[in-house]
């Protein structure tokens, strides 16, 4: 069983910014897509942003493109979620996964990690 990683969560102003990582010590990491998921409490666990095997595909959730950044270390096993100009709706538990497909689906990603909390104060 894969194990995923994520780190960098914590409470930060409206505005501010912080950035997610999460390591795959474990993984074949290169051959897997990685997803970003959030999950508010009393909410479904949605798509924040997802990218290929190898950085070329990239796709954000319209409620975070201009603002998030995805991005990937194959060399290091680790996906990044760099957030600017956070909001206090962008409070969640932020998960990494990983797929054979960067897809927006939850169902689509076979490896999750135990999520890092975000909190945005306004």
């Amino acid at each position: 069983q894969a194990e995923l990683v994520e780190s960098g969560g914590g409470l930060v102003q409206a505005g501010g910014s912080l950035r997610l990582s999460c390591a795959a010590p474990g993984l074949t990491f290169s051959i897997y897509a990685m997803g970003w998921f959030r999950q508010a409490p009393g909410k479904q666990r949605e798509f924040v942003a997802t990218i290929s095997r190898n950085g070329g595909s990239i796709y954000y959730a319209d409620s975070v493109k201009g603002r998030f950044t995805i991005s990937r270390d194959n060399a290091k096993n680790t996906v990044y979620l760099q957030m600017d100009s956070l909001k206090p709706e962008d409070t969640s538990v932020y998960y990494c996964a990983a797929g054979f497909h960067a897809s927006t689906a939850v169902s689509f990603y076979r490896y999750w990690g135990q999520g890092t909390r975000v909190t945005v104060s306004s």
